[in-house]
């Protein structure tokens, strides 16, 4: 056993239909599971107990998921789910851009949901574990897998946790060309059916937080690609 048992969930819910059965599932696949009907009720369950992960209505009758995301988002990096009941692809990149790890369209299978919580939680667990002592450099750029940290020279950029992770695989692969879809299944844990568009959002949010510091070039038809570094700037 991998101790799964002592990993929690919080769904966030309004509709106790959904609630209810999503946490039937996930008790099912050996997590505890915690159940707030609104994003008020969320953040004070997040407060009082980080949980391992949080599966994240996009509608609530309060605080909608966005802001719920982006607030848990300024101190903390628990992995979250989102469920989207419209199936247009602006609120699944809003989701994501405010640092939302994955996204599900309703109405889903049950069994999709449980295999995208534990593809989530092993991307986040023992993956992150396997490389939390070394570092990476490109130029200005410093990556710190431990300490989930990311520089360009003294200034310390703040990145969602999909973010850092693909600029990470990016990084570590430099020198090749890395299609979509293998980032969607090494940053992710596995394909979205072909839905690539995750992979270019992510990618747009590097370039904008990174700025002339970012390594990322699209090869066309392709994928993506890091830039053969240029010298530290030297004050």
């Amino acid at each position: 056993m991998s101790g799964r048992g002592t990993q929690s969930v919080l769904v966030v819910e309004d509709e106790s239909s959904i609630a209810s059965f999503v946490a039937l599932y996930l008790k099912n696949a050996g997590y505890s599971v915690r159940t707030a009907a609104n994003g008020s009720e969320a953040l004070a369950q997040v407060a009082a107990s980080l949980p391992t992960l949080i599966v994240l209505d996009l509608m609530l009758p309060d605080i909608d998921g966005i802001e719920v995301c982006r607030r848990i988002r300024k101190g903390s990096d628990v992995p979250i789910l989102m469920l989207t009941a419209r199936d247009e692809d602006v609120d699944k990149i809003i989701g994501l851009e405010v640092g939302a790890d994955d996204y599900l369209t309703k109405p889903f299978n049950p069994r999709e949901l449980v295999a995208r919580v534990k593809s989530i939680l092993r991307r986040a667990g023992s993956e992150r574990r396997q490389i939390e002592s070394k570092q990476l450099t490109h130029g200005d750029l410093m990556i710190d897998a431990g300490r989930r940290e990311v520089h360009v020279g003294e200034e310390e950029i703040q990145l969602a946790p999909k973010e850092f992770d693909l600029l990470w695989e990016l990084l570590d692969h430099r020198g090749l060309v890395l299609t979509r879809d293998q980032l969607l299944e090494r940053v992710w844990g596995y394909t979205f059916a072909g839905d690539t568009r995750t992979v270019d959002v992510h990618v747009r949010q590097l370039r904008r937080k990174l700025g002339d510091a970012s390594p990322i070039v699209t090869v066309w038809g392709v994928g993506y690609k890091v830039t053969v570094a240029k010298d530290p700037v030297r004050a």
